[in-house]
C-alpha cells in the first residue's frame, strides 16, 4: 500500500510559476522544437490540433506513445479503460507515438494547445530522449526539454496546474535505467507544490532496482492495462483535489488515433 508520501511526492523548488513563464522563450529557444519526423506524424498532429478546437477539454493528458496508446483509437482496451477512469473531467489525450521533448514542444507550439486553457496538464516525457541505446548529453536533453515544455505549457495555459510525471522505468538497457533515475531526481526540483507537482509512482511500477514488475508492461516499456490502473489509481486522488469529483456528463472531443492503423482497416 502506497504511503501518503509515494503518492502525493510534491516537492518545492527554486524554480516557480514566474520564473517557468519568464524563461519560456529562452527555454524553448535553447531546446529545439522539431516537427513530426514522418507524414503519419504530420497527419496525426493535424488531427489533434483539430480535436483541441472541439468540446471541452478541462484535463490535458501530454507525452509520447505510453500517454497515446491510454486514449488513442486503435487500443480499444487502453481507450475503454482511460474513459472509464476520466470521464466527467473532460479529458483529452495529445501523446504521440515516438515523441521526445523536442516533438512534444513543437506540437504545443504549434497548434495543440493553442486555446485550450486546460485546468490541468498532466505530463509524461523524456523516455525517447534517452531510449535503449542512450547518446552522451541524454539525461541532460531530457531535464532541458521537460524545462522548456513545462515554460511553453504555463505560458500557453497561465491557470492550468501540472502534473509532472516522473519518467517510467524502461528494462531494456540497465544505462537507460539508470539516466531515468537520475532524469527524475532533476525534474522533481521543478515543482513547487502549487502550480507545478511531481508525481512518482515508479515504486509502484517495478521493484527497487528499478526492474518492472510482472504484468506492468506488454514489452521493456510500454503500460499493460495493470500498469495504466496503476499510474489512474494514483492520478484520481490529485485530479479529484485540483478538479473536484467528475461530473455525470463529459463533454471531451471524440478520442483520435494512430492514421496508419485506420489505412490498415
Amino acid at each position: 500500500m502506497a504511503t501518503r508520501q509515494s503518492r502525493f511526492p510534491f516537492s518545492r523548488a527554486w524554480l516557480g510559476l514566474v520564473g517557468l513563464v519568464a524563461s519560456a522563450g529562452i527555454a524553448s529557444a535553447e531546446h529545439g522544437a522539431y516537427p513530426p519526423w514522418n507524414e503519419n506524424g504530420r497527419i496525426g498532429h493535424q488531427q489533434m490540433v483539430e480535436k483541441a478546437k472541439q468540446g471541452r477539454i478541462d484535463l490535458y493528458f501530454l507525452g509520447d506513445s505510453i500517454t497515446r496508446r491510454w486514449g488513442a483509437l486503435d487500443y480499444p482496451d487502453f481507450l475503454a479503460h482511460f474513459q472509464q477512469n476520466f470521464h466527467g473531467w473532460n479529458a483529452g489525450d495529445f501523446g504521440w507515438g515516438g515523441d521526445s521533448t523536442h516533438q512534444i514542444l513543437w506540437r504545443i507550439q504549434n497548434g495543440e494547445l493553442e486555446g485550450v486553457n486546460p485546468k490541468v496538464i498532466v505530463l509524461l516525457a523524456g523516455t525517447n530522449n534517452i531510449g535503449d541505446k542512450p547518446k552522451p548529453g541524454a539525461a541532460d536533453d531530457a531535464v532541458g526539454g521537460i524545462e522548456a515544455i513545462l515554460a511553453t505549457c504555463q505560458a500557453k495555459a497561465p491557470q492550468a496546474k501540472i502534473v509532472l510525471m516522473a519518467v517510467f522505468p524502461r528494462n531494456d538497457n540497465p544505462e537507460s535505467n539508470r539516466l531515468v533515475a537520475e532524469v527524475n531526481q532533476r525534474i522533481a526540483k521543478f515543482a513547487d507544490g502549487e502550480k507545478v507537482r511531481f508525481l512518482n509512482i515508479n515504486d509502484q511500477l517495478a521493484d527497487k532496482d528499478g526492474t518492472l514488475l510482472e504484468g506492468i508492461a506488454v514489452d521493456k516499456l510500454h503500460l499493460t492495462v495493470k500498469g495504466y490502473e496503476v499510474w489512474a489509481k494514483n492520478l484520481k486522488p490529485v485530479l479529484t483535489e485540483l478538479l473536484g469529483p467528475p461530473a455525470a456528463e463529459d463533454k471531451a472531443p471524440p478520442p483520435t488515433g494512430d492514421p496508419s492503423a485506420a489505412k490498415k482497416k
